[in-house]
């Protein structure tokens, strides 16, 4: 397996697959999720000539589980150790859910002043703050961000189950094809992490205010969401993202839920395709 040691001394996993001359494509996975989440997306732009790589942030997956150093700013920086040891340019950087604020956050510290990024896309994606405020009265209250926890703290194994079988993939709303392999496939990568990186990674996900970085970026930004995002609600995301990006394009998929890169791939992995090669 391939790892990169950042500056504090943290092994990062990463997968590299296809030519090492081709543009490379950075996938950033969402929470408490692993690379693997990004499988389908990786099989598909590498059948197309491209080189994809996607790292576990750490804590998560395969990358050391330490027990500090678990905010956005560290996991842009671990990025940045990836990107520089691949020594990766043109890069399209593509991030899920917490992933998406990760996507961000790197841009515009590290990405976009080194001139190595191309574009980038923000799916399902928690900039530009999830938390409700009195300047983001859109947002979610502490509360629902208190429960996750409690239930992380309580029960991982349990929560880890209930939220895929629920509304990551909108499994339950009426008529719903429910997959038993999918929920078991993200029961797989949440337990393969580690409890303190989790319950750490619920306050950077939904406290980080990405505002300033979504200002900052300049480069062709994708933004897509789900209108029916039971997790990251579009109205507190992406149509207020969209409208702080100075290069950014929107588009709301009609009834798609927070998985989407999953549950609607081929409609995800085409549009994606078509924003990288426009």
């Amino acid at each position: 397996m391939s790892f990169v040691t950042t500056q504090d001394g943290v092994e990062i996993f990463f997968k590299d697959w296809g030519p090492k001359s081709a543009q490379p494509l950075v996938f950033h996975h969402g929470w408490p999720l692993t690379a693997d989440d990004w499988d389908n997306q990786l099989l598909f732009f590498l059948a197309k000539g491209y080189r994809v790589i996607a790292h576990d942030r750490r804590g998560h997956g395969r990358s050391s589980q330490v027990w500090d150093g678990h905010d956005m700013d560290h996991y842009a920086a671990d990025t940045t150790a990836v990107v520089e040891h691949l020594d990766l340019r043109n890069a399209v950087h593509i991030g899920h859910s917490t992933g998406g604020g990760q996507v961000a956050h790197y841009v515009a510290r590290y990405g976009q002043p080194q001139g190595r990024v191309a574009k980038a896309v923000l799916m399902s994606a928690v900039p530009p703050l999830m938390l409700k405020t009195a300047s983001n009265p859109g947002g979610l209250p502490i509360e629902v961000f208190d429960g996750l926890r409690k239930a992380l703290a309580d029960n991982r194994s349990q929560f880890y189950w209930d939220l895929p079988a629920g509304p990551f993939y909108g499994f339950n709303r009426e008529g719903a094809k429910v997959s038993e392999p999918v929920i078991n496939n993200w029961w797989r990568q949440g337990m393969m992490g580690g409890a303190k990186a989790h319950y750490d990674g619920i306050k950077a996900f939904s406290e980080t205010d990405f505002t300033d970085d979504l200002r900052l970026i300049e480069v062709p930004t994708f933004v897509m969401h789900g209108d029916d995002d039971q997790i990251v609600p579009i109205g507190a995301a992406a149509l207020l993202s969209s409208k702080l990006l100075k290069n950014g394009t929107l588009k709301v998929y009609e009834k798609f839920p927070h998985g989407m890169a999953t549950t609607h791939a081929d409609i995800v992995n085409a549009d994606l395709l078509a924003f990288i090669t426009g």
